[in-house]
């Protein structure tokens, strides 16, 4: 989410192809790892190999796709996403086709591996409480260098693209090199993201990497934690989890408080959780046009005005 808002909050980009090298990156772990087996040897070649594919792919499509418009860039991800979705999915002897790869991660990240007898603060000290931890840091990792990327002089300039693009351009920044270097960072980071996934599920397929649902999360997410924040990416993403995953219990009470009421306990089932998510989305876009952090960061201007 946050390499997107790099693309989408900073440089005013419109693209549909960010699951595309999402799933780039879980796929090069995966198929690395099942063709070269579990190890660290493995999982280098295939994180290297999938930035290498990215790097090239989002170079190609920034070069070719960025002069023209942006709903025409827009279609022209989508239509480059659906065509590596296809390939992902008939490429059966390659890519696992529908059912996807699953493969071994190393003997230090195996549920199976015992790190320490006894628990720790009521938590088992094995193979997946360090694979949780890797990709905890390196997730902090990545979103303090995209930070300190967007706050820097680089930064500045892309947001003066996304402001005024015609102006920047007057004053002798090649928005096109700017717009593509933008659009080659988002990849690589999201290609990042997408190994760290394929790590934690020890399984890579179409639906988990390169859905179009992925693309409608991680647009809502943005929106919620608010655009061209990068804070807004940790607390849509925080906000989106939680929703998910408690908004159905929250139902179950209220529809056991409603029992017997005809039409709001059928309304508040837990079995339609995904349409009061929609009016949750609905009523915090219309209070918070800004996201999140953006009407937190009115509000802390007015306060000290």
């Amino acid at each position: 989410v946050a390499s997107y808002d790099l693309l989408l909050g900073y440089t005013g980009i419109v693209s549909f192809a960010h699951t595309m090298f999402f799933g780039i990156g879980a796929y090069g772990v995966a198929i690395a790892s099942t063709r070269m087996g579990p190890g660290w040897a493995s999982l280098a070649l295939g994180v290297g190999a999938a930035l290498a594919v990215s790097l090239l792919l989002s170079l190609l499509i920034g070069l070719a796709s960025l002069r023209v418009k942006a709903i025409f860039f827009a279609m022209i991800t989508l239509a480059v996403a659906s065509a590596f979705l296809t390939l992902a999915s008939q490429l059966s002897d390659f890519t696992g086709g529908e059912d996807g790869l699953n493969f071994k991660v190393p003997e230090a990240l195996q549920p199976g591996t015992s790190y320490r007898e006894t628990p720790l603060l009521g938590a088992s000290i094995d193979g997946r409480f360090a694979t949780y931890y890797l990709l905890f840091f390196t997730a902090l990792v990545l979103v303090l260098a995209m930070l300190r990327i967007v706050n820097s002089p680089f930064g500045r300039v892309l947001q003066a693209i996304r402001e005024n693009d015609f102006r920047a351009e007057a004053i002798g920044y090649r928005t096109v090199t700017y717009r593509t270097l933008s659009n080659v960072l988002s990849a690589l980071f999201a290609t990042v993201a997408g190994a760290l996934l394929a790590i934690w599920l020890r399984y890579t397929g179409p639906d988990t990497t390169l859905s179009f649902e992925i693309m409608l999360d991680i647009l809502l997410i943005v929106v919620i934690g608010g655009m061209g924040t990068m804070y807004g990416a940790v607390v849509g993403a925080v906000l989106f989890v939680l929703a998910q995953n408690y908004l159905q219990d929250l139902l179950k009470v209220a529809g056991s408080a409603l029992e017997g009421v005809p039409v709001l306990s059928q309304l508040v089932s837990p079995d339609r959780w995904l349409l009061w998510l929609g009016v949750l989305f609905v009523l915090s876009v219309y209070y918070f046009p800004t996201g999140v952090v953006g009407r937190l960061r009115v509000g802390a201007l007015r306060s000290r005005s």
